[in-house]
């Protein structure tokens, strides 16, 4: 079969799940058969400035972290693995001292 390659990160090893298709190495998920211009999906800081994967954020307040009893402070660094398109919890991230967990992106700002 000659499948596509992911839109997103032009990964080869793309599969196709009924009628979308879905790339396992950064969880991308589209359907072929629908046209390109498809919407862009962005997320924005506590600032107002957009948000990429990859970036690095700060904390602009202290965060409580379900499960834990030490919340995450102020000014706690973090990197962005992956954006989600959600209505809470847009961030997936990793963060110092902290682990990976995911985070509203108007929590942050970037660093």
């Amino acid at each position: 079969m000659n499948l596509p390659a992911c839109p997103q990160c032009q990964s080869q090893f793309s599969y196709q799940d009924q009628h979308m298709m879905i790339c396992p190495e950064c969880g991308f998920e589209w359907n072929p058969t629908a046209p390109d211009d498809l919407d862009v999906f962005t997320v924005q800081d506590a600032n107002g400035n957009a948000l990429t994967e990859g970036d690095s954020v700060t904390c602009v307040k202290d965060l409580k972290v379900k499960g834990s009893s030490q919340p995450i402070k102020i000014g706690t660094k973090a990197r962005i693995k992956r954006i989600r398109d959600t209505k809470d919890h847009q961030l997936d991230c990793k963060v110092d001292g902290a682990g990976e967990m995911f985070i509203t992106a108007k929590f942050v700002k970037k660093a």
